[in-house]
């Protein structure tokens, strides 16, 4: 596929030399992050008409490019395919090219329902794919209706690549979501965490970010302070600083390959809200250079406790100050846990995501 064909080329602000903009490059380039922006809702209820980006780029490429070596790239703005189904083969296509590559493919607008052909993308060429998603809610509509942003989850969660402990589902809100919904995640060991669960410290809920392959944003997770952030916005959600401490724990993932930040409202011109979606982004790439220098090489104290007749096994990473919980003498194969997991260990208490490696 030539990208040159299924994309248009954005005009670059002018920028200073200690900005990001001076770093932005429109050629794919091995191993750098890869920007493009869909303007295809259709999923979502909407329509594929050319949405105009600059303003969220005016105020990306603004922001300090700090000493960043990481490549980034803008391939620009996607033309949508005549159908849905034709915008989602193109994504897969884009997805896998940068993956050959060893690119980190950031897609920004467009419906939610698009995680689906993100995911398609990995678990084509991998064994499991580990998936966290940023939704207020949590839809498990089982129907043959054209993909859409109710019936796309069923079909990644029945697929061999989702595992048990693979899917992790932040910010859920329960006055939006069913509760049987809820019910059956918890009974299949899929993780579920509530937005109350998730203001205040990012610690807490970043080792379900630690080893995703896949994050996707909803804007619908995004409280709306100023105008409509998301097409579907909510006067509860993620604050505008939460959010962009948990793009950057994003971007921090070991493992990350794929991000996608859907139904952004680029209807309402409000300056506040493409000041957000450009500083999310921001934060997601400054994560992704924190993580890309970070040494390969690490060391771990190892604690060992006793939780009734069980001795259990945690481990800190001297360097990042990162917990893991397992018996397992490759780190890599045990669970991310917070230094919180650890107290409670200590009290007797073992949450539910450690009690399955035990199970």
């Amino acid at each position: 596929m030539d990208l040159a064909d299924i994309f248009t080329r954005a005009d670059k602000p002018k920028t200073e030399k200690w900005q990001l903009g001076s770093l932005v490059r429109t050629e794919l380039k091995d191993h750098s992050i890869v920007l493009f922006f869909c303007s295809d809702y259709r999923g979502a209820g909407g329509s594929a008409e050319v949405q105009d980006w600059n303003t969220v780029r005016d105020e990306l490429y603004r922001l300090s490019a700090l000493d960043w070596e990481v490549p980034l790239c803008d391939l620009g703005d996607l033309v949508s395919g005549n159908t849905p189904a034709d915008t989602d083969y193109i994504l897969q296509e884009i997805i896998s090219t940068c993956r050959k590559r060893n690119c980190v493919p950031v897609t920004v607008g467009g419906a939610n329902s698009q995680s689906y052909s993100l995911f398609s993308a990995l678990a084509h060429c991998q064994e499991s794919v580990n998936y966290t998603a940023l939704d207020s809610r949590i839809r498990l509509a089982h129907n043959n209706e054209v993909l859409n942003d109710d019936n796309f989850l069923p079909r990644i969660l029945s697929s061999e690549q989702i595992s048990r402990g693979s899917y992790h589902h932040l910010a859920y809100q329960k006055h939006l979501t069913e509760s049987d919904s809820v019910r059956l995640m918890k009974e299949v060991d899929l993780d579920v965490v509530r937005l109350a669960e998730m203001t205040g410290d990012p610690a807490n809920v970043e080792p379900y970010f630690r080893h995703a392959d896949l994050v996707t944003v909803n804007c619908d997770a995004v409280e709306s302070f100023t105008g409509a952030f998301s097409i579907n916005p909510q006067v509860n959600g993620l604050n505008r600083r939460e959010i962009c401490a948990y793009m950057k724990e994003a971007g921090m993932s070991e493992q990350l390959k794929a991000v996608g930040i859907f139904n952004f409202n680029t209807e309402q011109r409000r300056q506040l809200n493409h000041q957000l979606l450009a500083q999310m982004i921001w934060h997601l790439v400054e994560g992704i250079q924190i993580r890309k220098s970070h040494p390969r090489n690490r060391d771990y104290e190892t604690f060992w406790i006793m939780v009734e007749d069980r001795e259990l096994a945690f481990h800190r990473d001297v360097f990042t100050d990162l917990w893991y919980f397992g018996t397992d003498e490759e780190v890599d194969n045990c669970i991310p846990c917070s230094r919180q997991d650890f107290d409670l260990a200590k009290e007797g208490k073992l949450p539910p995501r450690l009690l399955r490696k035990l199970s």
